[in-house]
């Protein structure tokens, strides 16, 4: 398997991304390009169960929390989005506002 195509598989699902790394891992030479979306997806897979975790915590003590998490889990859906179009096309762009932020905290993905 190519490195555009781990790129690009590890958006698809958790599953998806268990595959691409393990590709990733076994293959002989280490693309940086690969590496680099495979953060991306964990830190866009991560800040997703955040998002859920804090919506059913804090709605109780702030009920408004129910309309403004789902807004901001359309807008983590719209930078899956832009991850995705950038591993298809072979690109290292981070997704906006906390792609630099994955890319300096999940080092451990080498």
């Amino acid at each position: 398997m190519d490195q555009k195509t781990i790129a690009w598989l590890s958006y698809i699902t958790i599953i998806g991304w268990i595959v691409a790394l393990v590709n990733y891992n076994s293959s002989a030479v280490k693309s940086s390009l690969a590496r680099f979306h495979l953060r991306q997806t964990l830190g866009l897979f991560l800040t997703g169960m955040a998002l859920y975790i804090l919506q059913f915590s804090l709605f109780f003590i702030f009920p408004l929390a129910a309309f403004f998490i789902p807004l901001l889990a359309i807008v983590l859906m719209v930078f899956w989005i832009l991850g995705l179009v950038a591993a298809v096309n072979g690109e290292e762009k981070p997704v906006p506002f906390l792609g630099d932020l994955y890319q300096k905290t999940l080092t451990f993905v080498n």
